[in-house]
């Protein structure tokens, strides 16, 4: 097993709280805008005598009738089929993966060594361990992975019981294990992220605003310290807070943090990522499944789902290879009983299928 992520702590530095400076993301004359009135054919929710139940209407009253609601997409570039793709982020890049690979289309992310994981858990892909659920934990393992200068913080790794151990910066899927094979995991997680480098298409699916911080190690963590504890029985397996209550601190991060980690990914990228390549950035529709704010969850994932959304469509006006794809809104803005499993939280495999084929 590689020791190369044994060395000295590494600290990802949180960004500052200042609110960023930057210029309106569009401004244009009076000329421009009516131009981009005149010519955008799906720039009207409403018209007076238009029928309601025309289906096959530009106006938007009329499309948001359908079962499955498609936007306009406009993308900045294109990829080509022959081009590897890399998914990193939450759920919903599970999902990309599975549709590339169901094409034959390269997907590096979806790398065949994981699959001798088993995951905890029946019905579930063992692929979830990779995922990643807010800004800070896609950045540290872009980090770890690809910066030779950064180097995986080990006194982060939580010891649960006498004879298993958890990697926070990975998602609770799979069974708990002794030192050594977390260990031989976080080295097969930072030789598989390193196949960025070869791919020129990179999808990020945001997902969560709110994080948590080791306090000891100060870095970030992937999901909250209790996901240990929902991976199996409550009472099988501990939360992190069972050895060491004060460890992990609760945030609710803002725009300027978001958006500070994601300009330091593209700057990784630009760095040591493929010489062309190209971002779509995505919102993950899938709502939290618990807040530690005092807001009612709905709220709190409202309040989240417009954050992270607003800092995607900024990260991608400030780079012309970063382009926004509006899966959360077509989701969000189709039906619901074609959408959503009876949870109300996780999309059926036909609107992954919908949402891929609009891209």
């Amino acid at each position: 097993m590689s020791g190369a992520f044994l060395n000295e702590t590494a600290v990802v530095e949180p960004p500052s709280n200042r609110p960023v400076s930057r210029k309106s993301p569009c401004v244009a004359t009076a000329a421009e805008a009516m131009e981009n009135y005149k010519g955008n054919g799906a720039g009207t929710w409403y018209e007076d005598d238009a029928d309601a139940e025309d289906t096959a209407g530009r106006f938007a009253f009329q499309r948001l009738r359908k079962t499955w609601f498609t936007p306009q997409v406009d993308p900045r570039f294109k990829l080509r089929r022959d081009d590897k793709f890399y998914a990193i982020g939450s759920c919903f890049a599970r999902g990309l993966e599975r549709f590339l690979a169901k094409h034959n289309i390269g997907i590096e992310s979806a790398a065949p060594e994981f699959a001798k994981l088993q995951p905890a858990k029946t019905r579930v892909t063992a692929l979830g361990f990779t995922n990643k659920y807010n800004t800070y934990s896609i950045l540290n393992e872009l980090r770890w992975a690809l910066d030779p200068n950064a180097t995986f913080p080990l006194r982060s790794i939580a010891q649960l019981t006498e004879t298993t151990w958890y990697d926070p910066h990975t998602n609770p899927t799979l069974n708990f294990t002794g030192l050594e094979e977390t260990l031989e995991r976080r080295a097969l997680m930072q030789t598989v992220t390193k196949r960025i480098r070869n791919c020129r298409a990179v999808i990020v699916t945001l997902g969560l605003a709110e994080a948590w911080r080791d306090v000891q190690t100060d870095v970030f963590v992937n999901c909250t310290p209790l996901a240990v504890a929902y991976t199996l029985k409550p009472s099988a397996a501990p939360s992190l807070f069972t050895p060491e209550p004060d460890r992990y601190e609760f945030h609710l991060t803002n725009f300027a943090e978001n958006w500070a980690n994601l300009e330091a990914i593209y700057a990784l990228l630009s760095r040591y990522g493929h010489p062309d390549f190209h971002i779509v950035v995505t919102v993950s529709p899938v709502p939290l499944m618990n807040t530690f704010s005092t807001m009612d969850i709905v709220v709190a994932n409202t309040w989240a789902k417009s954050l992270l959304r607003a800092v995607a469509q900024e990260w991608a006006g400030a780079h012309p290879n970063v382009d926004y794809f509006p899966s959360y809104e077509i989701v969000q803005n189709s039906d619901r009983a074609a959408v959503w499993e009876p949870d109300l939280r996780h999309v059926r495999s036909s609107g992954i299928q919908h949402r891929c084929t609009k891209s």
